[in-house]
């Protein structure tokens, strides 16, 4: 499923417009996005936890030369899911087994 999918699905639930969720979903991203850059993380009850992750300089190489080379340290993110996404898909699983 992508953005406009999603859009569209969420639309058709909460009867609005695709153009409406679609800002929804651009100003939710964007405010994530903010947060998790000023290193505070955001939990979502029964979705997910995204967390400002620093990487660590590291050895890396060039994949299309094989040249060696350095990473830099660098923020990143990290999700972990919330209890209970972890139960609907395991509850889809099971069903369908």
């Amino acid at each position: 499923m992508n953005k406009k999918e999603l859009a569209e699905e969420i639309a058709g639930r909460m009867s609005t417009t695709v153009t409406e969720t679609l800002r929804f979903l651009d100003t939710m991203i964007d405010v994530i996005g903010e947060s998790v850059s000023q290193k505070d993380s955001v939990l979502l009850q029964n979705f997910g936890h995204f967390m400002p992750w620093e990487q660590n300089e590291r050895a890396g190489r060039n994949p299309k030369t094989g040249v060696s080379c350095m990473i830099r340290k660098r923020m990143s993110i990290k999700f972990k899911p919330g209890k209970g996404l972890l139960l609907k898909m395991n509850a889809k699983k099971n069903r369908e087994e």
